[in-house]
């Protein structure tokens, strides 16, 4: 199945003691590279996370954003500083005396101190994050996944068009071909009249000329080779593993096969389809950069 590299995808799930939101998304990238972006308490996860990714794509700038809250039956521990406490209580107190004020204090109001109260979550257990994660995290990748074939079948849709296009602009090509001889025949017997004028022109001479003229601008075989390579980048976009890398080798062929037609033959007509041949082959590359 071809996939795009670019995609995204998030799943949610809330479990006794934690929620937790994963979140993917990708751009092209030459290579494999994860950045992944986890809470403090659960850095030891990355290594795990960043396996699930490698084991899933291939290519691309990957990014995972993974946040974890406490749901509302978590444990929490709720702890009173009593030594501070104490010593608010004794200043209070002894400014009030000074300066003759009622002492109306209350539990409440010494509570509201800085520092006081402090409210404190249990250390989590790896494992058991890692337990209630893992679910989370491939929900996330199979969506991410499944937006990155959905891309990728537009992408092969559109180059498979362009396929058919490059041999499209082949067979117009060997089409002017045969005309290019004969207008060639047609212009060297003229001018072999015009230099002779009445003497007897020599046909074998100029059967020779074009057949010199027919091999020097033959491209027969950078024909065959761009047949060749549109029929290997059909297989490509048709097979289960299918690789940009070896898209881009192709691309590189093509476009050196379409070079050496265009240097082949000094014919507008010919120039003007090789041209249209190389704007459809680097649509091609750029599409086939965003491919996985």
């Amino acid at each position: 199945m071809l996939r795009s590299m670019t995609g995204y995808g998030c799943a949610r799930a809330e479990t006794g003691e934690r929620e937790i939101t994963v979140e993917i998304r990708a751009v092209n990238q030459r290579y494999f590279e994860a950045a992944v972006r986890l809470p403090r308490a659960y850095l030891s996860l990355e290594d795990r996370i960043r396996g699930e990714l490698r084991s899933r794509i291939a290519r691309g700038k990957v990014e995972v954003t993974v946040m974890v809250g406490a749901s509302c039956g978590t444990d929490r521990c709720v702890q009173v500083n009593q030594e501070l406490l104490s010593r608010y209580l004794t200043a209070l107190r002894a400014a009030a005396e000074a300066e003759g004020l009622r002492d109306d204090l209350s539990a409440s109001s010494l509570l509201r101190f800085p520092e006081v109260v402090s409210l404190t979550v249990p250390e989590p257990d790896p494992e058991a994050v890692w337990a209630e994660l893992c679910p989370v995290l491939v929900q996330a990748l199979d969506a991410f996944l499944a937006q990155r074939e959905e891309e990728g079948a537009r992408l092969k849709a559109d180059i498979e068009d362009k396929c058919v296009q490059i041999e499209s602009g082949l067979q117009a090509a060997e089409v002017r071909l045969p005309q290019l001889l004969e207008d060639y025949r047609l212009r060297l017997e003229e001018k072999v009249r015009v230099l002779l004028e009445d003497r007897q022109m020599d046909e074998g001479r100029i059967l020779t000329e074009v057949a010199i003229f027919a091999d020097r601008i033959a491209v027969d075989e950078e024909i065959v080779r761009i047949r060749s390579h549109v029929v290997a980048l059909r297989d490509l976009l048709n097979s289960d593993g299918a690789e940009g890398k070896k898209m881009d080798f192709i691309i590189q062929e093509l476009n050196r096969e379409v070079n050496t037609m265009t240097s082949k033959i000094s014919d507008l007509e010919v120039t003007r389809i090789a041209l249209e041949l190389k704007s459809i082959i680097e649509k091609i590359r750029e599409q086939v950069q965003n491919i996985e």
